[in-house]
């Protein structure tokens, strides 16, 4: 069901059979410029015609709209199935086809609008400029257009068509419809100086007035730079490097399993203090970290792997903790790039304290991942005394975190979505404290298990 036209304004189009849907934009686009450069109604008209005619627009969508005062729908889909050609009003389409992805259907709308044994067919060939407009039906977002619009523009730059304009949103919408149209219109310089004329239309997108076609749409992600090797570690040998990646590599792993594990629990943790994802989001996190370790060794250099995990959190991880993550990663490797002695540990960890501190606007006692970490960054103050005992403070560390995970079921929450939450009904432990707790457990228990080698 190629629709060509409006048959709102037009007697000429309305004639045709044509009824209006997201071209009509285009067609009050054209004759509102013609008017305000003194066209006369019967040029307009007549030149609004002719861009009718060399039009098309194709809708797709995966259930009905939402008609105001009717509480049936229209038409009903199948949940594999999307329907295409139908109407703006509800109206169903001419073909339903099996769910498929975004540039499946955009290859199937674009063979349906420009066939030449349709009717209302547009004839765009190789060569042709054309408008492109994604409208939005009613409710979809802006990263789904994002998606069907690089589609569409991929798919018509394979067939050799030039896109000069891709317009990109809201233009003629339902209620609720989960779909959108696909508007080609045929233009030469004229009628694109047309386009792009200034208007005073709020809802009208400022796109550049160049071609999309020919313009650079990706860039490339940024290389990381070759780093030469640290030698601030223990030991300067090649071998002792090899041998601090494989232990930094079994630390990793078993945080990983502790908070694959512990998903389900962390999850129903959440779920009382708010959005019930903590689990899915530190699981995220550990299998990103495990698909990097099966890339290759972590370096050998603790800030260099700080460095790195709080990139890969940033990027992978998702949500809040992703983000304080990250930055307490960042904050900790900088005193570990001069030294790695005890005391610089404890260092790292007030830095990542410092900055979780800073940028979460969290702090101890306020019912948050800041809790377990603080206390265990109290306890590794010890670091910092001549013959400190390693594997003492690290116990008393970790034994602190849990202790404190634990005491926040009984803490009025001051930060992160449970501040939103009744304190009556907070009768959990954090579960960002928890898992925080059970990473700094699992870090203890492996390098006690290589300490009994």
């Amino acid at each position: 069901m190629v629709v060509i036209g409006d048959d709102c304004a037009f007697t000429t189009v309305r004639k045709a059979g044509r009824r209006g849907l997201c071209g009509t934009v285009l067609i009050h686009k054209v004759a509102g410029a013609l008017a305000e450069a003194g066209a006369g109604l019967k040029e307009i008209t007549e030149r609004v015609s002719v861009v009718a005619k060399a039009m098309g627009t194709l809708g797709v969508s995966l259930s009905f709209c939402s008609v105001p005062g009717s509480s049936k729908p229209t038409f009903n889909l199948a949940a594999d199935e999307v329907e295409l050609g139908l109407g703006i009003h509800g109206e169903a389409g001419v073909r339903r086809i099996k769910m498929a992805t975004a540039d499946q259907i955009v290859t199937l709308m674009l063979d349906h609008m420009t066939n030449s044994s349709s009717v209302s067919h547009v004839s765009v060939q190789s060569g042709s400029s054309v408008v492109l407009m994604v409208n939005n039906l009613g409710g979809l977002s802006v990263l789904e257009l994002g998606i069907v619009a690089d589609a569409a523009v991929r798919t018509l730059e394979g067939r050799g068509v030039k896109v000069a304009r891709a317009l990109v949103g809201t233009f003629m919408s339902s209620l609720e419809m989960p779909g959108l149209s696909l508007t080609l219109l045929l233009v030469d310089e004229p009628l694109l100086k047309l386009i792009d004329a200034e208007t005073t239309a709020s809802a009208w997108p400022n796109t550049p007035k160049v071609f999309v076609t020919g313009r650079k749409r990706t860039r490339a992600a940024p290389s990381r730079p070759s780093e030469a090797p640290d030698f601030t570690t223990e030991g300067t040998g090649p071998c002792c490097w090899g041998l601090l990646s494989k232990r930094m590599a079994l630390v990793l792993e078993r945080v990983c399993t502790t908070l694959l594990d512990l998903e389900e629990y962390l999850n129903a943790l959440d779920r009382v203090s708010g959005d019930g994802d903590c689990g899915t989001t530190h699981s995220r996190a550990a299998r990103a970290i495990q698909e990097q370790l099966r890339e290759g060794p972590p370096p050998a250099s603790p800030a260099k792997m700080l460095s790195e995990l709080s990139l890969l959190l940033l990027e992978k991880m998702g949500g809040s903790s992703g983000a304080l993550y990250g930055l307490f990663l960042t904050a900790a490797a900088q005193p570990l790039k001069t030294s790695t002695d005890l005391p610089a540990w404890s260092a790292a960890m007030d830095a990542g304290l410092e900055a979780m501190k800073k940028y979460g606007k969290a702090a101890p006692g306020d019912r948050t991942m800041l809790d377990s970490l603080w206390a265990a960054g109290q306890e590794l103050q010890a670091l910092r005394h001549p013959n400190a005992n390693l594997f003492h403070i690290l116990t008393k560390a970790v034994e602190s975190a849990e202790a404190a995970a634990q005491a926040t079921k009984d803490m009025t929450a001051g930060a992160g979505r449970a501040s939103y939450i009744s304190s009556m009904k907070l009768d959990q432990p954090d579960p960002g404290a928890v898992a925080a707790a059970a990473i700094l457990r699992a870090i203890l228990e492996v390098l006690q298990n290589l300490e009994s080698l």
